[in-house]
């Protein structure tokens, strides 16, 4: 992996997020404007990021095969993370449910809105398709472990799990059927596609950057100590963790690099929004979720870094 290309990347990352910060505090988000930015990346860029990687890939058996290992990979990854949060939490005076909260803010990361479009540009369309069934997986785990995690009575939901059918998933569903099939739409589409795909990365940087003045203005009462463990878990001990095994299984190179990339994500943006459904603590959802991107900026290029020394 190129450590040159990765930085930069990291630096306009956070350039664009600083401009949505600024335009966030001088014309806050309402509900609405919040909706419509989410829904133009989650239900437009998103799926052209994912539809461009596989009409520009050759879906060949090798490649069909590193896409149903990374899916498994990220399951297993992710579980693993919760544990880890999980195991890291036991160590403070806390209650059971508040241990369950650190677990889930431990591993789940933004590999939708931050790892999809970096590894797009990190990797190409062949890296944001890996990305995609990589992000496949954390939904997976988001909408049964961790939604039977919040909950009291600990059971699973098949309400729950209609959730991991969106437009994104959508996508990679009709996008490898049509590849597996020979189909490939014509070149004005494809050109559609990749147009739209650029759009995903600026658009999601600006809306987090736009998300901070909003979280900060609340000043949330969030005690460092239990801050500082969900966001040590996440950005330091899971990817080195994840590094170390993935070196020692030998994995495939495309595989190992996408995996590490999106381990090393902030914590999920939705994670606010999902404690507060589950009557969670959302102020420790939101303030995880800002720092932990803010400090991703730093932590991702080390991350890399290291993971490269044990990858090789």
């Amino acid at each position: 992996m190129e450590f040159q290309t990765l930085t930069q990347s990291i630096l306009i990352m956070a350039v664009i997020i600083g401009i949505g910060s600024l335009i966030g505090y001088r014309q806050p988000l309402t509900a609405d404007s919040r909706q419509l930015v989410i829904t133009i990346i989650v239900n437009v860029a998103m799926p052209c990021i994912i539809l461009d990687g596989i009409f520009r890939t050759p879906i060949d058996s090798n490649t069909l095969t590193q896409i149903f290992s990374i899916f498994i990979i990220s399951i297993l990854l992710n579980c693993l993370g919760i544990l880890i949060g999980w195991v890291g939490a036991r160590t403070l005076p806390l209650s059971a449910k508040k241990r369950r909260e650190i677990a889930i803010l431990s591993a789940l990361g933004n590999t939708g809105f931050i790892g999809l479009p970096l590894c797009a540009a990190l990797f190409g369309p062949k890296g944001a398709l890996l990305a995609a069934i990589f992000d496949a997986g954390v939904d997976v785990v988001l909408w049964t472990i961790a939604v039977m995690m919040l909950q009291e009575k600990g059971a699973f939901s098949l309400k729950g799990l209609k959730t991991i059918i969106n437009i994104p998933m959508i996508a990679i569903v009709i996008g490898l059927g049509s590849a597996m099939i020979g189909f490939a739409p014509p070149e004005p589409v494809k050109q559609l596609f990749g147009t739209l795909s650029k759009l995903a990365s600026p658009l999601a940087m600006m809306y987090i950057g736009m998300l901070l003045p909003m979280f900060m203005r609340n000043k949330p009462q969030v005690s460092l100590p239990l801050l500082s463990m969900p966001i040590a878990m996440k950005l330091f001990v899971f990817p080195l963790l994840t590094a170390f095994l993935l070196s020692a299984f030998s994995i495939d190179k495309d595989i190992s690099s996408v995996a590490l990339i999106q381990v090393a994500m902030p914590t999920l943006t939705l994670a606010s929004i999902l404690f507060s459904r589950y009557k969670a603590d959302e102020e420790m959802g939101a303030m995880t979720t800002v720092f932990s991107t803010l400090l991703a900026l730093l932590t991702i290029p080390a991350v890399v870094l290291m993971g490269n020394w044990f990858l090789h």
